[in-house]
Formats: C-alpha cells, structure tokens, sequence
C-alpha cells in the first residue's frame, strides 16, 4: 500500500506516553475533511502493545486543532479505547493491540466552522508499563485494506 507522507500522522512511532503523533495533516485552513468521499484515520500496530502487568490502557484520539502541537482549539472528533484486563463499555480488550492490527477511526461530516486547520492524533496511555508502536495516516475509506480473516486487499492499480 502507498502511503502520502503529507497524509502520515506516524511511522513506526514508539509510544510510552502521552504524546501527539509525530505529523499533523496541515489543510492550510479550517476545512470540513468529512464530506465528500469519506475519509478515516487508519492506525496500524506494529509492535503489540505491552500488557505486562495487566493494568495498561491506551486512548487513539482524532482531533483537529488550530495550531500544530495540537496544544489550542482542540476538537475531538474520534476515539478508540483498549483496556487490558476486562474492559468497561465502550472499550476494547488490549488483547486486540497485536502486530498488524488495524484501528480505523472514520472523519465525520463536518462544518468548517467546528474544525481547526490541523489535523492529528493524540496518543493517551495508562498503567504500569505501557509501551506500543503504530503507525497511522489518513486515508480514503474505500481505500482500506480489508485483512479481517486472512481477506485481500481491494486491489486498487494506480498506474
């Protein structure tokens, strides 16, 4: 799959922490993403996350904001939770965060008026020892590689 690197939030980042993703997509104005062809934030994990003690949780955020630190005006516009142990509605089992997963976190319909002009992914994680690698970028929905039991990607030839 070909990834725009002015469309890639994370290669290969290492997360421990509390952290933003390395990228924003920057769309030089507020701008409503979400209408027309549907777009989705598509974070894929490369190295499992570290469920040692049975206490690490992690949050995928998906956020506009108005500047790049993603620090002002922040928006929330998506969310994925993975706890380990039994987890509370309406997270998922951390079970789950295993190499080659894909959480895919589509990008609602909005007004220009509710997003900033950078897009970006806040990483949140709790407990003893939490630590997991992802990538992630934004792609078209009907673009997304479908891998659930063993399936083929779409097949898409760009020539």
């Amino acid at each position: 799959m070909y990834i725009d690197s002015f469309l890639e939030f994370s290669d290969s980042q290492a997360v421990t922490s509390a952290a933003v993703a390395t990228n924003v997509v920057d769309t030089t104005t507020a701008r409503n993403l979400g209408n027309g062809e549907p777009l989705a934030v598509v974070i894929t994990v490369e190295v499992a996350a570290d469920q040692t003690t049975g206490d690490e949780d992690y949050t995928f955020d998906v956020e506009y904001a108005t500047d790049a630190a993603q620090t002002t005006g922040r928006q929330l516009i998506g969310r994925r939770v993975f706890e380990s142990g039994t987890p509370t509605a309406p997270a998922q089992d951390a079970d789950l965060l295993v190499a080659g997963f894909k959480i895919v976190i589509p990008v609602p319909v909005t007004a220009a008026s509710e997003v900033g002009q950078y897009l970006g992914i806040r990483y949140t994680t709790a407990g003893t020892s939490p630590t997991i690698t992802c990538s992630a970028s934004l792609m078209l929905l009907s673009c997304i590689e479908n891998n659930i039991d063993g399936g083929q990607a779409i097949g898409y030839t760009v020539s």
